[in-house]
């Protein structure tokens, strides 16, 4: 029985991804360091402590692993509330998102973001009121796609994990969700369809395609 769903946050909620390429690729040219994009699409659903201690390894960057963390969230955190931002809701989220509360279904935001980025889009697209739990991937231990992160959202909200489901786009949070033991939806927002979510139980091109029965 359906008593909770779990949203990941970037992809899911809102279109955020072309957002990250751009800032991190203008962060990867500050620091001389190049980074193809099938390696940057591999950290997609990942946290950024994750992402940096790997580019730091790889590139032998001076800067420590705190240091990379903490720039590449200012920037984006900076851009999210700026005038210049203009990331919008993905399209029919929403309205689940308010279908799901309405029918007693409890509801958590699960993302590899920091919670000030959770919090601040919550706050901009008008939706903090259906969530009870907001969980980032510094709460836990190992990052996506390792099952940690849903597990601890299952908990807190005080569900079964075989009575969540959790709604991913990527395909380290697609597998995070199936180590868990959570069924998961995978949406396809990336239009270039770079993210496997094959192994997802149920794929869906837009939310216009669900409903929360």
């Amino acid at each position: 029985m359906l008593k909770a769903v779990i949203f990941d946050m970037d992809g899911v909620i809102i279109d955020s991804e072309p957002t990250h390429l751009k800032l991190e690729n203008e962060t990867y040219k500050k620091l001389g360091i190049e980074v193809t994009s099938d390696e940057h699409h591999s950290f997609v659903g990942s946290t950024s402590n994750y992402m940096w201690e790997s580019l730091k390894n790889k590139h032998n960057l001076n800067q420590t692993l705190e240091e990379l963390v903490e720039y590449d969230r200012n920037i984006y955190f900076k851009y999210l509330n700026s005038d210049e931002c203009e990331m919008i809701l993905i399209d029919g989220v929403k309205e689940l998102i308010e279908e799901l509360h309405e029918n007693g279904v409890k509801l958590a935001i699960a993302s590899s973001s920091p919670l000030n980025v959770i919090e601040a889009v919550a706050k901009k697209f008008q939706i903090e009121e259906y969530f009870e739990v907001f969980v980032t991937g510094d709460y836990v231990k190992r990052s996506k796609p390792e099952p940690d992160i849903f597990l601890f959202a299952s908990k807190k909200l005080g569900v079964s994990p075989k009575n969540c489901v959790v709604i991913e786009d990527s395909h380290n949070g697609v597998l995070a969700a199936k180590k868990a033991g959570i069924k998961c939806v995978g949406i396809n927002s990336d239009p270039e369809g770079t993210q496997d979510i094959s192994m997802a139980d149920l794929v869906i091109n837009s939310f216009k395609e669900v409903r929360s029965e």
